[in-house]
């Protein structure tokens, strides 16, 4: 059965279901989002790795990846105008992913509060 972060997020149910379908026992949900755009459709983050759906696997199939967090090489958001953040908010709803041999990722999110919360979480586990 899934655990759940006190202050778990999650923009779809379904979503959350697929996550849930796949956590080890012991992995803990912080949040599921709903993301923008081509290629991927949500972005779940857990105490342990990065899950995420990419309707353009190795350029012809559909596929749920996972990320553990000690993959992760860099993590960037856009730059619009030269603000990054504003009122403790990301401006830019895009973030980059770096993942050690592999190209960059990215991730359009429903919005810059959404874009800053998976930021923060992906960098704890990263800087841990």
């Amino acid at each position: 059965m899934a655990k759940y972060a006190p202050d778990m997020v999650a923009d779809k149910k379904d979503q959350l279901e697929q996550i849930e379908g796949i956590c080890l026992p012991d992995e803990l949900i912080h949040a599921v989002f709903d993301l923008k755009g081509q290629g991927t459709g949500f972005i779940g983050l857990t105490n342990k790795r990065i899950i995420f759906y990419d309707k353009e696997f190795a350029k012809k199939a559909k596929a749920i990846v996972s990320i553990p967090y000690n993959r992760v090489a860099t993590v960037g958001s856009e730059d619009k105008g030269g603000l990054i953040f504003r009122k403790g908010f990301m401006v830019s709803d895009k973030l980059y992913m770096g993942v050690s041999g592999q190209a960059v990722k990215e991730f359009e999110f429903r919005g810059g509060d959404k874009a800053h919360q998976a930021h923060d979480i992906i960098m704890t586990y990263v800087l841990n």
